[in-house]
């Protein structure tokens, strides 16, 4: 019997996210196997883009509620500002059109003449991507400053609104200007190129049914790590990395989830529009460890993907992985928790990839001295659903990878999480075994994920410690740890995906 692979945070407590939010919204081997016969589509290492200029939206020109047009302080633009009405509840809305889908960098700029933050929550088509974000004084109604965040538009009309949420209101409010960036040009990026994914057999595979492997990075427990997944290192991890695919890992319990369900609901919201925004794929973690059960979480589960699929119902780069590693319970309470979750899914998304954990802290059951048979022989009862498999190489040799390879052949399998170092995600690096695992996955078309992007004081961590805080260097190989220098070389390796 193997003992749990324990998931620690950080002995010192991690910072959160600060400053402008960051929200997207759209629309490498060891031994590479050989392509399957037909077109491969090239994969830029970094996707082209097309710029576009900042336009300006007046405040006055949009729709106020509980407000007035006022002119009587110098230094606006256009013929006036909104002065909001001293009420919780005012807003401003503006509708902005955009020519495509893609990320914008929104700066509203605003005048508070008191000491007092007028805090406001700036919504984008009706969700939330900045709670209660400050607006200071900024020394007199004349004096006029600007704020910004960078936001998801889709394409066509948007709405942006600005609501106060304090009975002193907002502050006056001149004008908004929204420029619209860059976005990954079609075909050049993971999702750009394959679309919408489906289990076919064993394998996963793209729009034109050819089978696919993508390669990518695990987050650290968003909780702990936020810091981590900024604008500047989730654009190296989709262009100086190239990676496919990344995954967020939302902590049900450790001062995850649970504390606090709309904050890292949120959270994830933004985290898979970041994602969707750089044309990679996104595993949706609902990363639950103690207790083992996933029975234990089904309601906060239920609530959870209920609340993602709504909103993310109509992409086509979202998996939902709803038990990360369950433990201390029988397969067949697993198999029971996911066929009542799945349905729950499939009746807001039908037609993204489930996976499954499986026994053990996704195993197959190999922890546990049994082996994949269990699951082989008792499949879940649902259609396009993929079965987890977690390893760390320096704990977890040949009896593991053996059990891997067998199940492969069965049942479609998807490594969601693994480790070069021990199954606490620490100690010395085993290279040799993980390229065995790695070559492995390539022959058999196994998608895999890395634990994990951030700098965690551990060995598993791919960027050395401090490098968050510090906002970087994000690029090259300067920042990482020996685990992160290794394992951004394989991800990064040019890959290919069928297209005919």
């Amino acid at each position: 019997m193997r003992p749990p692979r324990l998931r620690l945070h950080a002995l010192a407590a991690a910072g959160i996210l600060t400053g402008s939010l960051l929200v997207g919204l759209a629309g490498a081997p060891g031994i590479a196997a050989p392509a399957p016969t037909g077109t491969a589509a090239p994969r830029s290492a970094a996707a082209a883009a097309a710029p576009a200029a900042a336009v300006t939206h007046e405040a006055e020109n949009a729709f106020v509620s509980k407000g007035l047009v006022e002119s009587n302080h110098a230094g606006h633009t256009g013929s006036g500002f909104v002065n909001y009405d001293n009420a919780t509840g005012s807003y401003v809305e503006w509708t902005v059109n955009a020519a495509q889908a893609g990320s914008a960098t929104v700066n509203l700029r605003y005048a508070n003449g008191t000491t007092t933050n007028r805090p406001m929550t700036i919504t984008v088509n009706g969700t939330a991507v900045a709670s209660n974000k400050a607006f200071n004084g900024t020394g007199a109604w004349t004096t006029w400053s600007t704020t910004g965040l960078t936001a998801g538009l889709k394409a066509g009309a948007n709405t942006i609104r600005a609501t106060a949420t304090t009975a002193n209101g907002g502050p006056n409010v001149d004008h908004l200007t929204v420029d619209a960036g860059s976005t990954p040009v079609p075909g050049t990026t993971p999702v750009g190129i394959n679309g919408q994914l489906t289990v076919c057999g064993t394998k996963l595979c793209n729009q034109y049914g050819k089978p696919v492997q993508l390669r990518g990075m695990s987050t650290h427990g968003t909780q702990w790590y936020a810091q981590c997944l900024t604008g500047g290192s989730l654009d190296a991890l989709a262009k100086d990395w190239n990676a496919d695919v990344l995954r967020v890992s939302t902590y049900v319990q450790e001062g995850g989830y649970e504390t606090d369900p709309q904050k890292f609901t949120d959270l994830a919201h933004s985290l898979i529009e970041q994602a969707t925004a750089r044309g990679m794929y996104v595993i949706v973690d609902w990363h639950m460890l103690d207790p083992g059960d996933p029975n234990a979480n089904l309601s906060k589960a239920k609530t959870f993907f209920t609340a993602i699929a709504n909103r993310h119902k109509d992409k086509n780069n979202v998996f939902y992985e709803i038990a990360n590693e369950p433990s201390g319970v029988t397969w067949s309470k697993v198999k029971s928790y996911a066929e009542q979750i799945i349905p729950v899914i499939r009746g807001i998304d039908a037609d993204a990839p489930v996976l499954v954990g499986t026994r053990a802290w996704s195993s197959l059951g190999v922890s546990d001295g049994a082996d994949e048979s269990e699951t082989v022989n008792n499949q879940v009862s649902a259609s396009n659903i993929m079965y987890t498999f977690h390893f760390y190489a320096a704990s977890h040799g040949d009896e593991y990878l053996n059990a891997l390879s067998r199940a492969a052949d069965r049942i479609p399998v998807f490594v969601t999480e693994f480790g070069t170092q021990n199954y606490a995600g620490e100690g010395a690096n085993d290279f040799a075994t993980s390229q065995k695992y790695l070559d492995l996955m390539a022959a058999k078309k196994i998608s895999w994920v890395n634990w994990n992007f951030s700098d965690d004081f551990r060995s598993g961590a791919v960027f050395k410690d401090g490098t968050c805080n510090s906002n970087g260097p994000w690029t090259g190989t300067g920042s990482l740890k020996p685990a992160g220098v290794w394992v951004r070389d394989r991800i990064r390796t040019a890959d290919t995906f069928p297209t005919g």
